[in-house]
């Protein structure tokens, strides 16, 4: 295991997390966004977006090392595999002022809550710090070993 192992595992985490950050901002400025893609002659609102994470397939290396029994298959940090937009139905509000009313006053509104991407920033926040936090304990502990050697 390489002292930059657990450095590069902590910074899979933040990139993935970051990510999941820039995801949420966009459906957050979209949330009123009634005309995002123009299908079948028709507008259609933002749809809301999702980031899924996978964990890094170990290398070669590694499997070769624990085959020889030399250490475990350690994990080798997160990565972001896709962004799915949300299935869920779009919300009518009925709003007969709104240029994009259909003929009974009702407006197809984003799937985008804003509570429920509030909720999700702040987890994302919270992981982004445990990752720095991560990351600066490995650095710490690389710099006390190289301090041994003085």
């Amino acid at each position: 295991m390489s002292i930059f192992n657990s450095m590069n595992i902590s910074a899979s985490a933040l990139t993935a997390q970051r990510l999941r950050m820039d995801i949420i901002a966009s459906n957050i400025a979209n949330a009123n966004t009634t005309r995002a893609t123009f299908e079948n002659g028709k507008w259609m609102p933002y749809q809301r977006k999702m980031v899924s994470f996978s964990p890094q397939a170990p290398s070669f290396k590694n499997y070769l090392n624990a085959a020889l029994g030399r250490s475990s298959v350690p994990g080798e940090g997160v990565k972001a595999t896709q962004i799915v937009q949300d299935k869920s139905p779009f919300k009518q509000v009925y709003n007969p002022g709104h240029p994009d009313a259909d003929e009974n006053g009702f407006v197809l509104m984003p799937n985008v809550d804003v509570l429920k991407e509030m909720v999700d920033l702040i987890s994302a926040t919270r992981s982004y710090e445990a990752s720095v936090t991560a990351f600066n304990a490995s650095k710490s502990m690389a710099l006390k070993a190289l301090e041994i050697g003085r």
